[in-house]
C-alpha cells in the first residue's frame, strides 16, 4: 500500500494558518482598492459640468470682442494639441448685448460696467480651480478707433479696473486694447482656417477671408513669400502688409489689411458725405430722419423718385475712391495695394455683416451657416430692395431691424461695389458666405476671437 504526502493530510484551514502571511499580502491591497471605488462620487444623469469635469491638460480663455455695434464674449477650452473641447453642449460659449463700448463714449464707468453680465456667464462656465489660471482678453475695435481725443483709453483703463478688482480670471493690462487693423483681420483668418483644418497645409491650400464689420473692413489671405517680397514699404505708423506667422509647423506670409471708415456702418456715412445734402438715390423712397455714426449726424431724405440701382453705385464708388491714384503695381480701393491677388485669395470666405444683409434680404437661408453665393446675388437683391417703398419695406422685409431698413438697398448696393470694384472679384465668382464653421459635430462662430485665444494659447505653451 502506498505511503501518502503528509501534505495531502492538511485541512484547508492549516493550509490558510501556515500560508497567512501570503495572504494578507494579497488581499490588503485588494480591499483598499475596492474602499476607494466604493467611496468615488457616482455619475449622475445631469449631463456634462465644466465644473465637475475636466482634465489635467485642459485650458480656457476668455476673449471679449468689443465691437462698433456691440459687445460679445468667447469662452474656449483646448486640450493639451490645441484641439477645442467642449464646454456643456457646444464647442464655446457665445454672449452678446447692445450696445457696444463706443456708445458710451462720454461714461467710461458705464461703458465697464455694460460688461457685466457677459463677464458672469463666462466665469460661470470656466471651473472655479481654474480661474486665476485663465486669460481674460478684451479686444476693442474700429467703434473705439474712432472715438476722438482720450476717450478709447479712458473706457479701456476703467474696463481693466473691472476685471481687476471684480474678476478671478486672470488679466493682463496689456491684454485690454484696441485691436489694430491686421491684428483683427490676422486672427479671423486664423480662426477661418483653423476651423477648415488647413493650418500646416502649404499656403494656397488656404483660404482667404473678407472680415465685413461695422466700422472696418479686413482682407486677408496667405501669399508666397516671392509676393511677400514684393509688399510696399510703409511709412512709420502704419501697419505693414504682410504679417509672418508660425502655425501647426508652417510658415505663412499674410496679406492683411484694414480699411477703417469702409465697415458697413461707416461705409453709410462716407456715402451720405459723398451725396451731399441732395436727396439720396440710395435710400427707400419714402424716408426722412438722421443717421448717426461716430458722433456726428447727418440729414438723410429719399429722392422723391425712389432710389436709383445705377445712381446709388456712382456715389458708393466714389466714397470708396476706387479712381484713386495707384502707386504699386495692383490697387484695391483707396491707393492700397491688394497683395498680389495669388493662390491664397483663390477660395474666398466673406464673413460678419456679409452674412447678415444676405440673411435679412432673403437671397440665403440663415439657418444655414455656410452658404455659396456670388458677387451678382447682392446686386440683384439690391435691384428688389431699391424698388420698395419703406412702407412696403416693412411687410417685405420683416427680419431687417427698423433702423437698418432706410438703408437695406444703400447696404446691398455697398457690398456688391466693395467686392467688385473694391477687391476686384468677377460678378460671378463664387464666395462663402460664412456665420458658423463645422467643426467636428458642432458649429464654431466664424470670429476673430478663436484666433486670438489660439494666440493666447501658444504664448503660454
Amino acid at each position: 500500500m502506498l505511503k501518502r504526502n503528509k501534505y495531502q493530510q492538511e485541512s484547508c484551514l492549516d493550509k490558510l494558518y501556515r500560508f497567512r502571511g501570503v495572504v494578507l499580502v494579497i488581499t490588503l491591497p485588494l480591499l483598499l482598492i475596492s474602499f476607494v471605488l466604493i467611496m468615488m462620487p457616482r455619475p449622475t444623469d445631469e449631463g456634462y459640468s465644466p465644473r465637475k469635469m475636466k482634465t489635467e491638460y485642459n485650458r480656457y480663455a476668455v476673449i471679449f470682442d468689443a465691437g462698433s455695434s456691440g459687445s460679445r464674449v468667447h469662452v474656449f477650452c483646448f486640450d493639451k494639441n490645441l484641439d477645442l473641447v467642449p464646454i456643456g453642449n457646444d464647442l464655446e460659449l457665445f454672449a452678446q448685448k447692445k450696445p457696444g463700448l463706443s456708445a458710451y463714449a462720454n461714461d467710461p464707468q458705464e461703458a465697464a460696467n455694460s460688461l457685466v453680465s457677459l463677464l458672469k456667464q463666462a466665469e460661470d462656465v470656466v471651473p472655479r480651480d481654474l480661474l486665476g489660471k485663465t486669460p481674460v482678453r478684451v479686444g476693442a475695435t474700429a467703434g473705439l478707433r474712432q472715438l476722438a481725443g482720450d476717450a478709447p483709453e479712458r473706457i479701456l483703463q476703467s474696463v481693466r479696473d473691472l476685471l481687476k478688482d471684480k474678476s478671478d480670471l486672470k488679466s493682463d493690462p496689456n491684454g485690454v486694447t484696441v485691436l489694430d487693423g491686421t491684428q483683427e483681420g490676422a486672427f479671423q483668418w486664423v480662426t477661418i482656417n483653423y476651423l477648415l483644418g488647413n493650418l500646416g497645409k502649404k499656403y494656397p491650400r488656404t483660404v482667404g477671408v473678407v472680415d465685413l464689420g461695422g466700422g472696418s473692413v479686413q482682407m486677408a489671405y496667405a501669399v508666397s513669400e516671392t509676393d511677400a517680397a514684393k509688399a510696399p514699404k510703409v511709412s512709420n505708423g502704419e501697419e505693414a502688409y504682410v504679417r509672418e506667422m508660425y502655425l501647426k509647423g508652417r510658415k505663412y506670409y499674410l496679406y492683411v489689411h484694414s480699411y477703417l471708415h469702409y465697415g458697413l456702418l461707416a461705409a453709410r456715412a462716407e456715402i451720405l458725405k459723398a451725396v451731399g445734402d441732395s436727396s439720396n438715390p440710395c435710400i427707400l423712397a419714402g424716408f426722412h430722419g438722421t443717421y448717426k455714426y461716430g458722433g456726428a449726424s447727418y440729414e438723410v431724405s429719399a429722392s422723391p423718385t425712389g432710389a436709383d440701382v445705377d445712381s446709388c453705385r456712382a456715389f458708393t464708388s466714389k466714397a470708396l475712391k476706387v479712381n484713386e491714384t495707384c502707386t504699386h503695381m495692383q490697387c484695391s480701393f483707396g491707393g492700397v495695394w491688394n497683395g498680389g491677388r495669388g493662390d491664397g485669395q483663390k477660395n474666398l470666405f466673406v464673413a460678419s455683416f456679409f452674412f447678415d444683409r444676405a440673411a435679412e434680404a432673403g437671397f440665403i437661408d440663415s439657418e444655414k451657416p455656410v452658404v455659396t453665393v456670388r458677387p451678382s446675388d447682392f446686386e440683384e437683391a439690391a435691384k428688389l430692395a431699391c424698388g420698395t417703398t419703406i412702407e412696403e419695406g416693412k411687410s417685405k422685409y420683416t427680419h431687417v431691424e427698423s433702423d437698418n431698413l432706410p438703408y437695406l438697398c444703400m447696404d446691398l448696393i455697398y457690398q456688391y461695389t466693395l467686392l467688385v470694384n473694391g477687391f476686384g472679384l468677377a460678378p460671378s465668382q463664387k464666395m462663402t458666405l460664412v456665420k458658423k464653421v463645422p467643426y467636428g459635430n458642432s458649429l464654431v462662430e466664424a470670429a476673430w476671437p478663436l484666433g486670438s485665444a489660439i494666440d493666447v494659447m501658444s504664448s503660454l505653451a
